[in-house]
């Protein structure tokens, strides 16, 4: 390896300027693919590829025929009494301005686009009126001319006719889902409801321009119509428009930050201003060829994926620094050397490394792939490509140039010699802490290590798992961040706090609160809807399930209609009574013909809860609304154990499913993700660092005492998370990967020098010194800049690249830590180790 080494640099400096042409050929066309990169950031969805998942897509694809291409946005409205005439004209006359604004109209859907308590009081009074229901639903307009015309007693009464516990639902909405849930049953009063403002879109997986500019032109009308509350808009395009606005306005805070102290870092490393710009000039060609990628594999922009950016970057550093580093120190050895033997020689110290260290750390990332989270999936994809385009650019482009480069400055008379970062000065004594340490006392150094890592592995098993959205979502930004200049003052988010209410307070204020059971099979058996009946018995004993204000679950089923639709035709009650052997109320036979009289007497309401394919039955529909903040796990096992019971031993295949099901299975496969990277990775590096080292230089063992350190690293991050009670997350799980990559890439630049200085010295605290005062320095510089880089994530208005970037610089701290303090030590042992098995072996 060491003669491919050498071969490659000479080949490498013999040809640089043919290397250099091919290189940014292929840069631009790696620029092109950059160009058609989906730039469009949005929350990345994290469904997983579960059962329960497929079962979700087929419950929204197959049981909403009407609603499938709609989104809708909610108004919700908070005051003293959200029921009085006054508040309730208000949003009456908000439907009004929203269904004639030239932008917000247009995307309505047809029919009724706008659903409120409003509606549903005006209606009970003209129903009132009219000594019956009218012959057509009243108009907008006729509602509000209706609450006009009544005084405010008037109206009260009409709000406790409209919200009578004991009457009959009306229309599609319950109106107990659009108070909140603290409302006392009976009450005239309120402090909180919401209306449903609904839009039609294309079906895409994206909302339409148009409709996004609706949802956000919907906030400008409620806060210029509803005045005599508190009242605000919330919409899929809302949260798309914030959290991508949020995102851009971190990105325009933190980047300069992150720049100033790059900078700084390099410009303290390399003390020379022309290789502070060829490293950035790398490093800008880096994150080209990764886009490049991107493009050409038509992955789009995510919020997980806007980290790795600043992994790239980081690691490219790392490789500038490693490659410069070693060329100044090859030069400073024999002045003599021209820059191209310069090269010749510090490129074949450094290559073995920098290979060893690309296809390490990208195998560390690469792991994901097996994760069945999609977002975490593609990060560890295009890391992986960032990775090698690194390895392209500094281990072939970067020499090619700096060669050029120095060759014109010194035809000019200029010295280009510079001395490596870190063989002198307080850089070389920080770096030098592992080698004192390691003459010392290197088994209490290696005990210690392995003592923490193993307390850290062990509280990681009492690590939260959870993923919520809502940790996606902007915060509103400190008080600090106001007195920033003009440019850089972020915008006040409400966001969060908003969804955070509705979740807390209404029933179904978002998809994510909704469960259902999935019946398959041949569901006109006469005993399907006995199974649905048991099921909504075992939904009333939840702790999960929300209970209205009229004492019953938040639920929607087959049989629920039934007993809906038989209250109110009589005609459908007397086919009902026909078909129930036991005088039940529920049918027993002839289920079929049920089903089509439901259908024949409200279509839209039928296919919420009946699914048929050319008139014949497929699948029936139990929905189920659940509490907000009931844990995920309680309403996965819940909603299983109702699904057990609509199954019972019958031939009917039932499935528990929804956001909050889907979600939890997500929360498990991220503690699966997180063991199985870590398996994978470590097996494949420990096997890749076995045959390196024997081939190298006969010294297998090295492999897993390279490793060791990295593992250790990994214990600590784990540890420190259990101790700030940060939970593994879809931006977290990967952390493994993370540690491990960067671990490895640090670990193995040290054992490969060591070994490299020990072939010249048989003191082992010399190779140790001549280690950290060469490598130890680029390792210091590239660790500090990479975690300055994360750190300052820190900063940003979303909490979840907070949080990222909190526990990726730890991570990169440890990791130095490791392979600087530790490694040291147990290099020390493995030389001891193997100096006595020679020994033995000779006698």
């Amino acid at each position: 390896m060491a003669d491919i080494a050498d071969r490659y640099a000479d080949l490498l400096a013999r040809y640089s300027r043919y290397v250099l042409a091919v290189l940014l050929v292929a840069t631009v066309v790696m620029g092109v693919g950059a160009a058609n990169v989906d730039a469009g950031l949005s929350i990345s969805s994290f469904g997983g590829d579960s059962t329960e998942a497929e079962k979700l897509t087929y419950v929204r694809e197959n049981f909403s025929p009407d609603d499938q291409d709609v989104t809708s946005m909610q108004v919700v409205v908070r005051g003293d009494d959200v029921l009085s005439k006054e508040s309730l004209l208000e949003t009456l006359r908000f439907q009004r301005a929203v269904r004639g604004s030239g932008t917000v109209g247009p995307t309505l859907r047809d029919g009724q686009p706008t659903v409120g308590i409003g509606n549903l009081v005006a209606t009970a009074a003209i129903h009132a009126e009219s000594q019956g229901p009218p012959v057509a639903q009243p108009t907008l307009n006729e509602q509000i001319a209706q609450i006009e015309s009544m005084s405010a007693a008037e109206v009260e009464d009409a709000v406790r006719t409209a919200l009578d516990p004991e009457a009959a639902r009306g229309g599609t909405v319950d109106p107990y889902t659009l108070l909140a849930t603290d409302y006392e049953p009976g009450s005239t009063t309120a402090s909180a409801r919401v209306l449903f403002v609904f839009q039609q879109t294309d079906g895409g997986d994206s909302l339409s321009t148009d409709v996004v500019d609706a949802q956000l032109a919907t906030r400008g009308l409620a806060a210029d119509e509803i005045r005599s509350g508190d009242a605000f808009v919330f919409g899929a395009g809302i949260v798309d428009e914030e959290a991508g606005k949020a995102t851009g306005e971190s990105f325009a805070l933190i980047t300069p930050v992150a720049l100033v102290l790059i900078l700084l870092v390099l410009g303290i490393a390399y003390r020379d201003p022309v290789d502070v710009v060829l490293a950035l000039a790398g490093t800008v060609l880096t994150l080209v060829w990764m886009g490049g990628f991107m493009g050409w594999m038509d992955i789009g922009v995510t919020q997980i994926l806007i980290a790795v950016p600043f992994l790239v970057v980081g690691l490219s550093i790392d490789y500038a620094l490693h490659v410069v580093m070693r060329y100044r120190e090859a030069r400073l050895a024999d002045e003599t050397l021209s820059p191209r033997g310069g090269m010749r020689v510090g490129l074949a110290g450094v290559t073995v490394a920098l290979a060893a260290t690309t296809f390490t750390t990208a195998v560390g990332f690469l792991s994901n792939t097996v994760s069945p989270i999609q977002p975490i999936a593609e990060f560890g994809l295009v890391s992986a490509a960032g990775i090698v385009s690194a390895f392209v650019v500094f281990a072939v482009l970067l020499p090619t140039v700096k060669l050029e480069v120095d060759a014109v400055l010194e035809r000019f008379g200029f010295d280009h010699r510079k001395r490596a970062f870190g063989t002198v000065g307080v850089a070389n004594r920080v770096v030098g802490v592992g080698t004192t340490v390691a003459r010392r006392a290197p088994i209490a150094i290696v005990a210690l290590a392995l003592v923490t890592s193993a307390a850290g592995g062990y509280a990681a098993t009492d690590i939260d798992t959870s993923i919520d959205q809502v940790d996606f979502l902007p915060r509103e930004s400190p008080e600090w961040m106001d007195s920033l200049p003009g440019p850089f003052a972020p915008s006040d988010y409400q966001l969060r706090e908003n969804v955070v209410f509705l979740n807390d307070n209404f029933v179904q204020s978002r998809d994510r609160t909704t469960a259902y059971v999935l019946v398959e099979g041949s569901v006109t058996d006469p005993d399907t809807l006995e199974r649905v009946a048991a099921g909504e018995s075992a939904v009333a004993d939840t702790t999960s399930a929300v209970q209205l204000a009229n004492g019953r679950p938040d639920l929607d089923s087959p049989l629920a209609l039934v007993r809906e639709t038989a209250a109110e035709n009589e005609t459908f009650a007397a086919l009902v009574e026909r078909n129930d052997d036991d005088g039940d109320g529920v049918p027993d036979q002839n289920l079929a013909v049920i089903y089509d009289a439901l259908f024949a007497n409200d279509p839209a309401a039928a296919s919420t809860v009946l699914h048929r394919v050319d008139g014949d039955y497929r699948a029936l529909n139990v929905r189920v609304g659940v509490s907000a903040s009931a844990p995920t796990a309680t309403i996965t096992t819940e909603m299983r154990s109702v699904a057990e019971t609509v199954a019972g031993d019958s031939e009917l295949t039932a499935t528990a499913t929804g956001p909050p099901v889907v979600d939890e299975l997500v929360q498990r496969d991220l503690l699966r993700t997180l063991v199985e990277t870590f398996l994978l990775t470590l097996g494949v590096i420990l096997a890749f660092l076995t045959v390196l080292f024997y081939r190298r230089y006969d010294a297998p063992l090295l492999g897993a005492v390279t490793l060791v350190p990295v593992v250790g690293a990994l214990g600590w991050i784990l540890g420190t998370m259990y101790l700030f009670d940060i939970p593994f997350t879809t931006e977290t799980a990967v952390i493994a990967s993370i540690a491990i990559g960067l671990g490895v890439d640090y670990a193995i630049h040290v054992s490969e020098r060591f070994v490299h200085e020990l072939d010249g010295t048989t003191d082992v605290s010399d190779a140790l010194d001549a280690t950290v005062s060469g490598t130890g320095g680029a390792l210091l510089a590239s660790a500090v800049s990479t975690a300055a880089g994360f750190g300052v994530l820190v900063f940003a208005l979303v909490p979840s690249l907070r949080r990222f970037g909190a526990v990726t610089s730890a991570t990169i701290v440890f990791a130095f830590v490791a392979s600087v303090v530790v490694l040291p030590s147990l290099l020390t042992l493995w030389h001891r180790y193997r100096g006595a098995e020679a020994d033995a072996v000779h006698s």
